[in-house]
């Protein structure tokens, strides 16, 4: 026999086997395009834009389908109604950490964000009374906040309103408040610690040790120390550099925007004038400010396909039979970017969060937090440093780009996992 044909032959009894397997398994799967054997949909997938390829696919096989990373089936939810649905109507069933090796392999299934079960229940519960008690949600953050807002502000100041790229200065800030929450410690901007901060995660761990000191002989206890160090972790992963990441993409937005902000600038001084530190109690009176914060996190689509969720029994969903443990991705692109409720959704727009009287309109489509039950528990705490940061900056100096606006690229340089804004550089101002 020719090599090749038994090779052709060897391939198509492996599509046999594995549509057979597929559709011989527990459970009738939503429709999707055909897998390959062992790679799957990988060919038919663009990585470097995931969320673009679902979309693709959203309409030949609809809101709910199914696609192959390699031979694990993996069900997409792509729409605000679908998402709801399971995220929010159905939420228990939906709790479950869905697959993701890489987490996975560093985390082991610890911690709060890539835990499941009982464990992530435990953990959650745990993480949300501890950072209470540590003060989210009180007065005494928002000081926090305020304070390295001014820290902040003091190391732009001493960029003498040179070009700058400020990747680094605003990653230091959202750090140093999980630091002042967790250590009760803020760290110099230059201070090596703080440079190394993720090193020091095991040590710092005795900051929670207290909880579980009558915990250490309980052999089913979730509340070991190896645990409580990746909780940490999570926290500082989560806590850190979304927020950086959004801070750095709003003000590429504003540089490319002027007349954004121009309007945001004129409610900052209109609002909080020069004098005094603006607060979370502004932000009712800076209905536009606040358009700007929301459309920012809209419009970049931060975690475009959410974190991997999964099923946590066999469930019936819009007549289909998913398998408990059935990894499920919820397309948030499709919910932030949805045209019906955000016209022109792939525009720049805070009027998007706008009424027509110019007051600040809510929306249920917006989730860069994602919903349900296992949404972000630092959102509050995101919220606060996103306005407080923002207006800080913006109320003791002018952007300058480098570049005329038309020229300044907003492009993502990654769209995977998270959407990464492209490297620039900028003129902090003072007024």
């Amino acid at each position: 026999m020719d090599p090749l044909v038994g090779l052709v032959l060897c391939l198509s009894c492996l599509l046999l086997l594995s549509l057979w397997k597929q559709s011989s398994g527990k459970g009738k799967l939503p429709p999707g395009p055909t897998p390959l054997p062992i790679i799957g949909n990988m060919l038919q997938l663009d990585v470097k834009n995931i969320s673009k390829s679902l979309s693709n696919l959203s309409k030949m096989y609809g809101p709910v389908f199914t696609v192959y990373f390699g031979r694990r089936p993996t069900v997409v939810l792509h729409g605000y109604e679908a998402v709801k649905e399971a995220l929010i109507d159905r939420g228990e069933e939906f709790s479950g950490r869905g697959s993701f090796p890489v987490a996975e392999k560093a985390s082991k299934g610890q911690g709060v964000v890539f835990s499941t079960g009982n464990r992530w229940k435990e953990m959650r519960r745990f993480s949300l009374m501890t950072l209470r008690n540590l003060g989210m949600g009180k007065r005494s953050i928002e000081d926090r906040v305020q304070e390295e807002a001014h820290c902040l502000v003091e190391e732009l100041r001493k960029t003498n309103a040179s070009p700058c790229d400020p990747t680094f200065i605003l990653g230091c800030g959202p750090c140093n408040v999980i630091c002042s929450i967790i250590f009760h410690n803020r760290f110099d901007y230059k201070d090596h610690n703080l440079l190394n901060i993720m090193e020091m995660f095991d040590e710092n761990v005795r900051i929670l040790s207290s909880p579980w000191i009558q915990e250490k002989h309980n052999p089913q206890s979730v509340f070991t120390l190896e645990n409580l160090a990746i909780t940490v972790s999570d926290l500082f992963g989560a806590g850190t550099e979304t927020t950086s990441t959004t801070l750095r993409y709003a003000l590429l937005l504003l540089l490319k925007h002027p007349e954004v902000l121009a309007k945001v600038q004129e409610e900052v001084d209109h609002v909080v004038g020069r004098d005094r530190s603006p607060c979370m109690k502004d932000k009712s009176s800076m209905p536009y400010t606040d358009a700007m914060v929301h459309e920012t996190q809209r419009y970049i689509d931060l975690i475009p396909n959410n974190l991997p969720h999964a099923v946590t029994c066999d469930i019936k969903f819009r007549n289909y039979l998913i398998p408990k443990g059935t990894t499920i991705v919820t397309s948030l692109t499709s919910v932030l970017h949805d045209d019906k409720e955000f016209p022109n959704p792939e525009k720049f727009d805070p009027s998007h969060f706008l009424d027509e009287k110019g007051n600040f309109k809510k929306s249920d489509y917006f989730m860069p937090f994602s919903a349900g039950k296992r949404m972000c528990a630092g959102e509050g705490l995101a919220r606060m440093e996103l306005f407080l940061f923002l207006t800080t900056i913006l109320q003791k100096f002018t952007l300058k780009p480098v570049v005329n606006p038309k020229d300044i690229d907003i492009t993502p340089v990654v769209n995977g996992f998270a959407s990464v804004p492209p490297p620039y550089q900028l003129c902090f101002v003072p007024v």
